[in-house]
């Protein structure tokens, strides 16, 4: 029983590749900084009845957060 026990510990496990690679890390940066355009546009607007804060920017922001949902889901198509 011991040595069962043993050879498992001693097992490496296989190194597990990275979830994520660079272009969704790019594409993750593409979002937050439209978020963070999104939300500065509606703050320095300062007016709640603003064209852009009423306008622009939800549309913005919606966009931002499914392309950040897009940019976690993105596999590049193996050749």
């Amino acid at each position: 029983m011991k040595s069962s026990a043993k050879n498992s510990k001693t097992k490496k496990a296989a190194p597990q590749p990275m979830p994520l690679e660079k272009t969704n890390y790019i594409f993750l940066g593409i979002g937050i900084a439209i978020i963070a355009f999104g939300y500065s546009g509606m703050a320095l607007e300062n007016s709640v009845d603003g064209w852009f804060s009423l306008t622009i920017s939800p549309v913005l922001l919606v966009g931002a957060y499914a392309w950040i949902i897009f940019a976690l889901l993105y596999r590049k198509q193996k050749k």
